[in-house]
């Protein structure tokens, strides 16, 4: 009888285990399925809906930390990048024009006074080298973008704009950049100045816009009046204009600029020739682009640019004339690898100095008070592959040469019948104001009942200021054909500017 009852109660046992076994499996199987379909919610949830659960006061610190500093800079940002949008922009603008629209330019262009915002953060990607992330922002900007469109027939037609556009950054953990983390976890107040993020000033650059050749005519009666627009920068106060020279394709400019430069190894120099239309927008006629990392520290450099239509797009590959700059670069202390043509311990020449100061460094504002008066000796060497001027297949070359500001002309002797004529006269001219003044050298073909022009040769003065002496080959502009070679040598006699009688 104990054997049958306690059997009963074993088997009734084993029963109940084996209910309550199955009742929690089937409790544990109806969360994970619950669960499941609460990830799957998830998983729908859009970014506005992931919003409107998460409210901005729940936003990592490090994003609310980045939306502030945001805000403080966003002045500058605006400033800087439309005026690179507005520089960028126009130049395309011209491979649109036709015969009906005369000019398109932005009459006004604003990104306005509200900064964008970072509004989410999507990790990428995350390895023992670092996080990607993807940081969404959103912008509810008041933006003023106003395209002015003039027509041939004189009508305009303002645009307005309306800008929409999304931002990515990829990047790490925020906290990981030094000293943020600790600002964030301590509430401090990051510095407003951003002064680590600006670029500061390694060296200035000369320039000097010599002249132009053979620009394209934008006049349909008489010739284009061309000047020039140079920047490193596209901002209005770093920003060079040159005059204007009136019914010109071959105009003479001989005028100097200094610009700041903050990094010579990714910064280049703009050059930009237009048409002065009078009370019309002007329209340009070509630019070009010089790289500063092809310059050599303290040397003169001096180019003939090709100008194009646009530097980004350049579709029209019809000529539009050349540009003629000199450029002298010249570093503040010294760079890497690279000696420093002003400083102490190499041997200065005759400019510097003139220009070096007492306490051992390069005085820009003093350089501006220096005239460099002098004596010039030209040597005419000789001159080659000149081209033919008479029925002969021959010339009678002679060589002139005088001063843009001076009066006196220089003559070499006539030697007849050839192309390639061997002179090697010398001439002194005496240069009161080396720095802006030209030497211009032609050469003439001699006729008994007068005289041909053959070309010509347009040369500033800073290389032998700075050299001292030197030779060097020139190619006749205006030729055919036709090289000269020439010898320079400089006598210095610095003088110092009347402050007193300037002003």
């Amino acid at each position: 009888m104990a054997f049958l009852f306690g059997a009963l109660l074993g088997l009734v046992i084993g029963v109940a285990v084996v209910m309550a076994f199955a009742r929690l499996e089937n409790s544990r199987a109806e969360q994970r399925r619950e669960l499941a379909a609460t990830v799957s919610s998830f998983s729908k949830l859009t970014v506005q809906d992931l919003k409107t659960l998460i409210p901005p006061e729940f936003y990592p610190s490090w994003l609310k930390w980045l939306n502030q500093e945001l805000i403080k800079i966003w002045p500058f940002v605006n400033e800087a990048a439309s005026e690179l949008i507005k520089t960028s922009v126009e130049p395309v603008f011209e491979q649109y024009k036709s015969f009906i629209l005369a000019s398109i330019h932005f009459s006004k262009l604003t990104l306005g006074t509200v900064a964008p915002q970072f509004t989410g953060v999507q990790l990428l990607d995350s390895d023992s080298a670092g996080i990607i992330m993807e940081l969404e922002m959103q912008w509810d900007g008041n933006p003023n973008i106003v395209l002015d469109i003039q027509t041939t027939l004189g009508i305009s037609l303002p645009v307005q704009s309306k800008v929409d556009f999304t931002l990515k950054v990829v990047g790490g953990e925020m906290t990981a950049i030094p000293g943020i983390s600790d600002a964030i976890e301590s509430g401090d107040t990051m510095p407003a100045t951003f002064s680590d993020l600006e670029l500061k000033p390694v060296g200035l650059l000369e320039v000097k816009l010599v002249e132009a050749r053979d620009l394209k005519n934008k006049d349909l009666v008489g010739k284009s009046d061309p000047f020039a627009v140079l920047y490193i920068r596209p901002l209005s106060a770093k920003t060079k204009k040159s005059k204007t020279i009136n019914n010109d394709l071959n105009p003479i400019w001989n005028e100097h600029y200094e610009f700041v430069v903050e990094d010579s190894s990714t910064q280049h120099l703009t050059v930009k020739i237009y048409d002065d239309e009078g009370l019309q927008p002007s329209e340009i006629i070509g630019c070009a682009r010089v790289e500063l990392a092809g310059l050599q520290p303290g040397k003169v450099k001096d180019v003939w640019l090709e100008l194009v239509k646009d530097l980004e797009i350049q579709r029209d590959k019809k000529p539009r004339g050349q540009v003629h700059l000199e450029l002298l670069y010249y570093p503040f202390g010294k760079q890497e690898g690279v000696s420093n043509p002003f400083a102490s311990q190499i041997q200065l020449t005759s400019l510097e100095k003139v220009l070096k100061t007492e306490s051992n460094g390069f005085n820009v504002n003093q350089r501006k008070n220096v005239i460099m008066r002098g004596v010039l000796s030209v040597t005419v060497i000789s001159a080659e592959d000149l081209p033919a001027m008479d029925v002969m297949g021959k010339a009678d070359p002679f060589v002139v040469l005088y001063l843009k500001k001076g009066e006196t002309k220089k003559k070499t002797r006539v030697v007849t019948e050839t192309l390639n004529p061997i002179w090697n006269q010398t001439f002194d001219f005496v240069v009161e104001d080396a720095l802006h003044d030209l030497l211009m050298v032609e050469v003439w073909d001699h006729d008994t009942f007068g005289k041909d022009y053959i070309g010509r040769c347009i040369l500033t003065l800073t290389r032998v200021i700075l050299e001292g002496e030197f030779q060097d080959t020139y190619v006749l502009q205006g030729a055919k054909s036709g090289k000269l070679n020439l010898h320079f040598k400089w006598t210095p006699q610095p003088i110092y500017r009347d402050r007193d009688r300037d002003q």
